[in-house]
């Protein structure tokens, strides 16, 4: 089953992307959308029984975590390193192919209606199947190149996707920018990887982690830098943070996100919600054993998390275009789920990805229903009693709104929109209480 939940996407992507001429595009969307479809539902199989406290079925217990592990095939052998490909789910991995499968089928269906006289629509869905398949190899890797894979993989499916329109000089110029600024985090996480495996003598995470323990014990070991010396873990979680901040946009690596509003809209909501910019949030949290190996590096999480989102909300105030504003808005959440994870509360840096990732879908298809409606308009200036002329997509923004501010139920502890349980509630003796 969880090979399904990954190759689905992939196999979909092979059938538009090889045969969408052949086959024609109603066929490559029904067939990309269906696929998506199994695999969201195959994805709620696995996670519904650790919602409820009964754990993965099949899973084996490796240490704390029970671990479930899928080998597809041995993927490199070099002298002493045998590197097998291999599908790790546990408790994160099932909330994240939750989090994918649901959004990314979902766009799928919303993208039939709203790419219906595109003339390159099969080719859309290639690259929307493509990017769900990268993503869901990221979250299932077992080892630092299988992530580093998938990492790559939605750059490159971003690029293709936010490029789409290859006709326009503007999306050409922000899919150039998307990659390129991504680039520049990814050096540092590929620095990061070749690090980890310099200090820690692991590629897989178990390794790696367990490595990471005895140093706790035995004392961190320091490097050589110009004259410098320097806590090995501390330029190790640095390094891999630099990738975080450049796929989650955190600050000064955020540029290329606004202009990643120039691919249609559903791959907007793809990017802001499930995939790309959830990579480094997911990324963190994963590789939190090693982080918490160098308070310095989860103070730089914390801090950097807590300017992004102060700054992005505030440029956010100031944006005229309908995109643009729920684009800041998704920069400014990422950093609340940063600061949460360096502040070593994952739980809740997870679960506020988890709520956010539908309802910032919810208001990015809403924005596409809206600029249709506005006959491909987008600045908020010229619009304007909507709500009479398209009732239902008002009553869904509003929906997502109220869900994204975190509003709760007047004189209710228990009761409120998705994000008011994320970001305003904890957890303390079975009660729900606000801090």
């Amino acid at each position: 089953m969880i090979q399904a939940i990954v190759f689905l996407p992939l196999i979909g992507a092979l059938i538009a992307g090889l045969l969408g001429r052949t086959i024609g595009h109603r066929p490559s969307e029904y067939i990309t959308t269906g696929l998506l479809l199994i695999s969201a539902v195959l994805s709620w199989v696995v996670f519904l029984p650790v919602a409820f406290g009964g754990g993965l079925v099949g899973a084996e217990v490796d240490g704390h975590t029970a671990v479930l592990k899928v080998e597809v095939m041995r993927w490199i052998q070099v002298g002493d390193m045998d590197l097998r490909w291999v599908l790790r789910v546990d408790t994160l991995t099932a909330i994240m192919l939750v989090v994918v499968n649901t959004v990314s089928s979902l766009v799928h269906v919303y993208s039939i209606g709203y790419m219906a006289d595109d003339p390159h629509r099969s080719r859309f869905f290639a690259y929307l199947s493509l990017f769900t398949f990268a993503m869901l190899m990221l979250v299932t890797a077992d080892n630092f190149l299988q992530m580093f894979f998938g990492w790559e993989g939605v750059g490159l499916a971003s690029y293709l996707l936010i490029g789409f329109w290859y006709t326009r000089p503007s999306a050409n110029a922000a899919a150039m920018k998307a990659f390129i600024v991504n680039r520049v985090g990814d050096f540092g996480f590929a620095l990061g990887i070749f690090g980890a495996f310099m200090v820690l003598g692991q590629i897989t995470f178990d390794g790696a982690f367990a490595a990471a323990g005895e140093f706790a014990t035995s004392g961190l070991p320091v490097m050589q830098f110009l004259g410098w010396q320097l806590d090995a873990m501390t330029v190790v979680c640095l390094l891999l943070f630099m990738g975080a901040m450049g796929k989650s946009a955190q600050f000064l690596l955020h540029t290329w996100l606004p202009d990643a509003m120039e691919g249609p809209t559903p791959v907007s909501a793809l990017i802001h919600a499930a995939t790309m910019v959830t990579a480094g949030v997911f990324m963190v949290a994963r590789l939190s054993p090693l982080f918490e190996t160098s308070p310095f590096a989860m103070t730089v999480v914390l801090v950097i998390g807590a300017i992004t989102a102060f700054f992005a909300a505030t440029v956010g105030l100031v944006q005229n275009d309908i995109k643009r504003v729920i684009a800041y808005s998704t920069c400014s959440q990422l950093g609340y789920m940063f600061v949460a994870l360096g502040a070593g509360a994952y739980s809740a840096g997870i679960f506020h990805l988890f709520t956010h990732a539908f309802f910032k879908a919810l208001l990015f298809l809403g924005a596409g229903a809206v600029i249709h409606a506005m006959h491909h308009e987008q600045d908020m200036r010229n619009m304007g009693g909507l709500r009479k002329k398209i009732p239902i997509t008002y009553a869904m923004m509003l929906v997502g709104t109220l869900a994204l501010t975190g509003v709760g139920i007047p004189g209710s502890e228990f009761l409120g929109f998705a994000g008011f349980f994320s970001k305003d509630l904890d957890h303390r003796g079975g009660l729900c209480r606000r801090r």
